[in-house]
């Protein structure tokens, strides 16, 4: 199997949804536990010397001023991780929970935060065991660190709070007595080392990272099968013209699509048609799936840094050098979140302008509301309801999470981040792009059939091939449940991605773009 280094490794998200799913292990090398061991050794001669250090022997917030005895650091590290799991709300998806361990090790790993050696191990048992804490979704205000959501994380470390295994719930002392397992005896600073930081939001970042790139490809697919169904033109997407305009966005987009429609004998068939130029749906998809591209290349590199990052606080230089700052303020990536948002929208509301094309007929080549007989039968009519409701539901969760900033902690925390309602709203768009993106490829689908018997590229006839194994031709009024749901499942798989990747490798597209916007 293969390895990823904690602490020296550089981790990406890939990576990061690799370990959580068991394809790659994560262990720590000697050199990695050498610089972990020394950090905590900083720590227990600043708790000998009696040494005032934030967090470590004074309390939390706005009791900073309040010291605490020596015999009393384990207690106070324990408190904190009960009294600030407060969260509220449905539990986050498992593959969160084990991805924000993931990046909690990382971060850890870096031999700046103090904790012990066997805390880390601990962890990495749960990582490994799959026996993921329970989180709530709600409690983070994304500044002091996910406090809320990271404590109850935590909390099965000292044998309290719950944990999901095999997708029933547990308390954490009934998996712990199963395998003979104690609580972690916590030292000083470690409760706060293991609440400060940035993990919940970067979590739902790094699967965004992959979602939203999954979004972009099937949006290009979809879109360049529309343009076939619709008898749209090429010429927007030659490499001339972006060469004047040169965002990598779109430049990818326009070789993306072009390569798509290549040599397609649809294309051919109507090159000396009367219309002028295409409605911007189809026109602009270079310009505004490129837009997004960037925004989503923009989310790539922040999130990557930040997971490679020191985020808790205060961090511990040496035994002589504490700092006490501010690296758990999640607004590095709370405004990329909220940019990604905005940018996944996007794709959703170009994507349903062009389901409300396909209904036009006549000049598109194809009936109206894409069937034959209409009248006693409403045809494709009112899927564009269904993408029309769903954009609107996302432009009023476009409204940015991180404008907003409610002071905590008696007025300490006055500027907070709100970044993680923007990584969770941002994972709700992407979800709901899908559904428009599914009822895009079901129109398109019927679109092109209209053109039999002239074939498209070799890649757009095997996604539309694989289409009609689960979807029908229709051209009578019937329910559409199980056909949009198996739309749906075409779409969140990334088999159509595989198709065409398999079809049509992107040989027109440069190497430099593809390795920008293929690779996380």
């Amino acid at each position: 199997m293969e390895k990823f280094l904690y602490g020296s490794g550089h981790l990406t998200c890939s990576i990061a949804l690799a370990i959580a799913k068991g394809d790659i292990k994560g262990e720590i090398s000697a050199q990695v536990k050498a610089n972990i061991d020394r950090s905590a050794a900083y720590v227990r001669q600043i708790v000998e010397r009696g040494q005032v250090v934030y967090g470590i022997n004074t309390g939390f917030g706005p009791l900073c001023t309040t010291l605490i005895d020596a015999d009393q650091t384990q207690l106070l590290q324990e408190n904190i991780l009960k009294s600030h799991a407060v969260g509220m709300g449905e539990p986050i998806a498992n593959d969160l929970a084990k991805v924000m361990l993931i990046l909690k090790v990382q971060a850890l790993a870096k031999g700046f935060s103090g904790v012990q050696y066997s805390t880390i191990e601990r962890i990495i048992w749960h990582i490994e065991q799959d026996v993921v804490p329970v989180v709530p979704k709600q409690g983070s205000v994304g500044a002091s660190g996910d406090l809320a959501p990271l404590s109850h994380l935590f909390l099965p470390l000292i044998g309290l709070g719950k944990v999901s295994v095999n997708g029933e719930i547990y308390a954490t002392e009934t998996i712990l007595a199963k395998h003979g397992l104690k609580p972690v005896h916590l030292g000083a600073k470690e409760g706060l080392a293991l609440i400060n930081g940035t993990q919940f939001m970067a979590a739902h970042g790094v699967k965004a990272v992959s979602e939203f790139n999954r979004v972009l490809q099937n949006a290009d697919i979809i879109a360049a099968l529309m343009i076939e169904g619709l008898n749209g033109s090429i010429k927007p997407f030659f490499s001339e013209l972006h060469e004047l305009r040169p965002h990598a966005g779109n430049r990818y987009v326009a070789s993306n699509i072009h390569s798509l429609l290549y040599g397609s004998a649809i294309l051919e068939s109507h090159k000396d048609c009367s219309r002028v130029q295409d409605p911007y749906s189809l026109r602009c998809i270079p310009q505004v799936h490129g837009a997004s591209r960037n925004a989503w290349l923009h989310l790539k590199e922040t999130i990557e840094l930040e997971i490679n990052s020191v985020t808790d606080n205060p961090v511990i230089i040496n035994d002589e050098l504490t700092i006490s700052g501010g690296s758990f303020h999640g607004q590095s990536i709370a405004l990329p979140l909220d940019y990604a948002t905005l940018a996944v929208s996007e794709i959703g509301n170009i994507s349903d302008r062009r389901v409300y094309l396909s209904l036009e007929g006549q000049t598109n080549g194809v009936p109206k509301l894409l069937m034959k007989s209409t009248g006693l039968n409403s045809g494709f009519m009112i899927l564009q309801y269904s993408t029309a409701a769903i954009a609107s539901e996302n432009k009023g969760l476009c409204f940015p999470a991180s404008a907003d900033s409610i002071p905590t902690s008696l007025g300490q925390e006055d500027h907070v981040s709100m970044g993680s309602i923007s990584g969770r709203k941002l994972l709700q768009v992407i979800d709901n792009v899908d559904k428009i993106l599914s009822i895009e490829l079901l129109c398109a689908a019927q679109a092109k059939d209209y053109h039999h018997p002239l074939q498209s590229t070799p890649a757009l006839e095997a996604v539309h091939e694989r289409v009609r194994q689960f979807i029908p031709h229709i051209e009578s009024d019937q329910p559409m449940e199980t056909l949009l749901s198996n739309a749906l499942v075409l779409v969140k798989s990334g088999e159509l991605i595989s198709l065409r990747r398999r079809s049509n490798p992107q040989e027109a597209i440069t190497m430099e773009l593809v390795e920008r916007f293929d690779t996380f």
